[in-house]
């Protein structure tokens, strides 16, 4: 009882301080902090709601990059979990409630997907269905089945989809993914607002896209060549490209060896090659290369350096990753498992400097959890 008022006195105390104060403070949050701000009176939920303030605090937001973690325990709620570059800390975001909206059965199979702005979209397994939710206006629904009929979990490739939110804070979104139909790669996206899917078929064609106005779908993925398709206007259709590793000595190399493991997205690939040790294998590099706008070929891009290297080369049994490369940074997420720990090592390189970046994380408690899908996401805001 005494903690409860204990708590009251200090919202109430903090009320009290000068508005322009309080907003202050407020902007020095993350997103996550604000909205649970909102909740605890009537006064700050006004402050908060305020357009200038919400201007100003979306033009600060937009611009953080998170990296979002869904884990489960066994008979226990699923957890997302994020991590944002202008923060230094873990939060927990509550979903549970939400997805319970629209998935009835217990214990059921969710898996993250991807998310984008406000937008996060999940996989029920037993249902086969992908289940869209707004975080900021609560906001639940299941997406009809696409035209290739309903899907599970394993079924979804990340980099292979897009999700893309609609810029005007309308809550709508453009979700794309590419798919082999008849060894034809054919592009399906569902539209939020007219609630349809529609599909475009890939062509083989000149590469005529400026690098920023496409989007790169991975239909196929292998060493030796790789099937991406390029989306760029509805008016234009999708194309094909087959980016390759130089010359064929050089493709034979990267097949013949078989200590690396390759993370695609958004036109590059993350190679990784690793030593073994023992009952584990250890990292010893990381190379990144994207798609040549000229060639259409893969292009070396990058490795990180050898001093990142010896901090982050620890044994592991199983790892995953992700890669995002957005307004001229390139963003990967390695996760690990070495008896039934996870490690999460997250890299950013800028493109025009050159210069990497090893992002500390503090320990996200993964430890006896299932992964249930890792993401990273932009633009979240309170509208």
């Amino acid at each position: 009882m005494d903690e409860y008022h204990s708590s009251d006195t200090n919202a109430l105390g903090f009320c009290l301080l000068p508005s322009e104060l309080i907003q202050s403070i407020l902007f020095s949050l993350a997103l996550p902090e604000i909205l649970r701000m909102k909740l605890v009176n009537k006064f700050l939920s006004y402050l908060i709601s305020d357009q200038d303030f919400i201007r100003q605090c979306n033009l600060r937001s937009r611009s953080a990059t998170w990296l979002f973690v869904y884990k489960k325990r066994w008979r226990r709620d699923a957890i997302l979990h994020g991590f944002s570059d202008q923060s230094n800390r873990w939060f927990k975001i509550c979903i549970e409630d939400l997805i319970k909206q629209v998935v009835f059965y217990p214990d059921e199979d969710i898996y993250l997907l991807t998310a984008s702005g406000n937008i996060f979209l999940f996989a029920s397994n037993s249902q086969k269905a992908v289940i869209a939710v707004n975080l900021v206006s609560k906001a639940v629904k299941k997406i009809p089945p696409c035209p290739l009929g309903p899907r599970g979990t394993s079924s979804w490739r990340r980099s292979g989809m897009k999700l893309v939110p609609e810029s005007s804070d309308s809550g709508h979104f453009r979700f794309l993914f590419v798919e082999l139909v008849g060894n034809s790669p054919v592009v399906f996206e569902y539209n939020s607002e007219t609630e349809k899917w529609q599909c475009r078929e890939a062509r083989e064609g000149k590469w005529n896209f400026a690098g920023n106005d496409c989007m790169f779908l991975n239909a196929h993925n292998a060493p030796q060549e790789s099937l991406v398709v390029a989306v760029g206007s509805e008016y234009i259709p999708p194309q094909i490209l087959r980016p390759r590793f130089g010359n064929r000595e050089q493709q034979a190399s990267w097949v013949n060896v078989n200590d690396r493991r390759h993370v695609y997205g958004d036109g590059h690939v993350m190679i990784m090659r690793s030593r073994d040790q023992r009952r584990a294998k250890v990292l010893c590099s990381i190379e990144v290369w994207g798609i040549s706008l000229r060639s259409g070929n893969w292009e070396y891009v990058s490795n990180v350096p050898s001093e990142i290297m010896e901090q982050i080369g620890k044994p592991y049994g199983v790892m995953i990753g992700c890669l995002e490369a957005r307004n001229g940074r390139i963003r990967v997420v390695l996760m690990s498992n070495y008896e039934g720990s996870w490690d999460i090592i997250w890299l950013t390189y800028h493109q025009q400097s050159g210069v990497w970046n090893w992002v500390l994380l503090p320990d996200c408690k993964m430890k006896g959890a299932n992964l249930a899908g890792i993401t990273f996401s932009s633009g979240l805001s309170l509208t």
